[in-house]
């Protein structure tokens, strides 16, 4: 296990870099980013253990980053005062584009995975824009009329995206569609409404909403995305059967799921990272023959979904994980409220 030090401030999201291996981004603020500076940190993995390549100080808090998907030494930073900067770490401090149309908190960025030409943003204000890196302006503003924690592009089609809010929903938008008053939304997903009851089975229990702050498609299923939130509990959905309730559902975190990202090499297993200082590892069960659907004891225990491991080693609240998309399977990056990064290998932890 790798370790890295941010001293005086505190991680909030950890990225690799799509074109180096040996390469992560982390957006850090000072005082938990409550008030105060952000700083962009660049990492080099090394045998030297981790080294800091570059840093880019703002003037407030970050809160999420992105690679470009184009350019190999460009970074997007989603900033508390509702801006987002792209660096090119190759030059000097300033950032080479900035904007500024959010009016609240930009608490994440998304690169499109695709066409790479555009990325998004998502905000407390409760909007989400769609971004050229060329043009000083948004292309798109998408309303989610509530706090959006967490969107993304399908990683499977260039125009389709997701997001999860504070009114506990997860939205699809698909850009092809007209505009209309629907702005573009395909499907609105209550990630806490109970399943449908079964015959000889009964009604299951409705679930109090909470906040969702954080999702994920998965890499190989381009219907599945897995959801999480305030309640500590993880789920997934198919999108093609979205009244059916959630495919899995993973509880055992003790406190908020902060962050949640399938794996790159494997379908069926997904890493968190929570406020109860862990990350863990689970499987959605699909690689052992589980299809999902209730049993007639437990509504909702689904499939055969369970964790597989956990790591422990931060001592305070785990905000960000990512896995590494090269080599063998397994690696991943850790940041947290502790001034830590951690590089470790998620094969070391399943099974403990």
């Amino acid at each position: 296990m790798l370790e890295f030090r941010t001293q005086g401030f505190n991680g909030y999201n950890v990225k690799y870099s799509p074109f180096f291996d040996s390469r992560i981004a982390v957006a850090a603020s000072a005082n938990f980013g409550l008030v105060g500076n952000g700083r962009l940190y660049i990492l080099g993995l090394t045998d030297r253990g981790i080294v800091p390549e570059k840093w880019f100080d703002t003037q407030d808090s970050l809160y999420d980053t992105a690679w470009s998907e184009a350019h190999e030494n460009q970074i997007l930073a989603a900033s508390g005062d509702g801006s987002i900067k792209l660096f090119d770490i190759s030059l000097d401090q300033y950032p080479i584009q900035s904007w500024s149309e959010h009016a609240r908190e930009v608490f994440s960025v998304h690169w499109n995975l695709i066409t790479k030409d555009t990325f998004l943003s998502s905000s407390w204000d409760g909007t989400i824009k769609i971004w050229s890196p060329e043009q000083p302006a948004s292309l798109t503003t998408l309303p989610t009329h509530s706090c959006t924690y967490s969107a993304q592009f399908s990683p499977h089609a260039p125009s389709v995206l997701s997001a999860v809010s504070s009114d506990s929903h997860l939205r699809i938008f698909d850009l092809r569609t007209p505009a209309s008053a629907s702005n573009h939304l395909t499907l609105s997903i209550p990630i806490h409404a109970p399943p449908k009851a079964r015959p000889g089975i009964a009604p299951p229990i409705g679930i109090p909403p909470s906040e969702a702050l954080t999702h994920d498609w998965n890499k190989y299923r381009d219907t599945i995305i897995a959801t999480a939130g305030v309640d500590r509990t993880i789920r997934t959905f198919d999108i093609r059967m979205a009244g059916h309730g959630p495919v899995a559902v993973l509880p055992g975190h003790e406190y908020a799921v902060r962050r949640i990202t399938w794996s790159p090499h494997l379908p069926d297993v997904l890493l968190s990272a929570s406020y109860d200082m862990t990350c863990r590892v689970w499987t959605d069960g699909t690689a052992m023959g589980h299809g999902g659907g209730t049993n007639g004891e437990d509504p909702m225990a689904y499939g055969g979904g369970k964790e597989l491991g956990r790591m422990g080693r931060h001592t305070e609240f785990v905000t960000g994980v990512d896995w590494c998309l090269f080599g063998a399977e397994g690696w991943c990056a850790s940041c947290g409220w502790d001034e830590r990064i951690l590089v470790w290998d998620v094969r070391a932890v399943m099974g403990q």
